[in-house]
């Protein structure tokens, strides 16, 4: 099957390279850049890919975008600090004729300069191949975005690599924007900010990554994942709750 990756970016020189080259197997590679002022674009431009820029109009909103520039049946999405595995992309080059919509993958995130096994971040399947005409990204959702897919998915056995924060003030530097985006997006859905939430959610996640999903087996970076991901909640409902409280 023919396929085309599609790439949203903005100031991704440090990534976009390693996935683009990852993507030798598609018959077509997107770029859709929203003005970077790094590099991207040239070294986007350099390994032949079809560039485009459009002002940022949101995760979903960019993605769905670059999904309409695509000219091929199936389309494959990935965020810039991605990548496929010689694996997963042996795999994906083998399918000659599915009998699904779409597929899912197992994605191992790079954390902290370690790969996380366990905390409930692996296998992570993500939905990131589909048909073009059978699968969008649901624009409802500021952040977090995830495809609809109109139609039954498989699922592929070989990972995709997520290269997510190489140090904590990379986590810390997108942490309030991304908390500010989920908590819009949950007061959108008629949610509130509620005490129980705020006092009980963020150490129920610790507690259920570290030792009911084995973060602990992870060491040093597992722990600071599970820690990390119970102060992102705390974050996340302090402001829907000040979004919705009040005045």
């Amino acid at each position: 099957m023919k396929v085309s990756a599609v790439i949203i970016t903005f100031n991704e020189e440090a990534n976009i390279g390693r996935c683009i080259k990852s993507l030798a197997f598609a018959d077509e590679i997107i770029v859709v850049d929203s003005g970077s002022r790094d590099n991207t674009v040239k070294i986007a431009t350099a390994l032949k890919t079809k560039i485009f820029t459009r002002g940022w109009q949101g995760f979903s909103r960019q993605k769905n975008f670059a999904i309409g520039k695509a000219k091929n049946e199936w389309v494959l999405s990935l965020d810039a600090d991605e990548e496929v595995s010689r694996e997963l992309a042996d795999e994906i080059a083998g399918i000659v004729i599915s009998p699904y919509e779409g597929y899912l993958m197992p994605r191992r995130a790079f954390f902290l300069g370690s790969w996380i096994n366990h905390c409930g971040w692996y296998p992570d399947l993500q939905l990131r191949l589909f048909r073009k005409n059978s699968g969008r990204f649901d624009e409802s959702r500021q952040v977090h975005e995830s495809v609809l897919l109109n139609g039954k998915a498989g699922t592929l056995k070989n990972d995709l690599f997520h290269y997510s924060y190489e140090n904590l003030g990379q986590y810390f530097s997108t942490l309030n924007r991304y908390t500010e985006l989920a908590a819009i997006s949950m007061k959108e859905r008629g949610r509130r900010g509620r005490l129980g939430d705020i006092l009980f959610n963020p150490p129920y996640t610790f507690i259920r990554m570290y030792l009911f999903r084995l973060g602990f087996l992870d060491g040093l970076p597992g722990l600071f994942v599970c820690l990390l991901s119970s102060f992102y909640n705390f974050i996340k409902y302090a402001k829907l709750w000040e979004l919705t409280r009040k005045k």
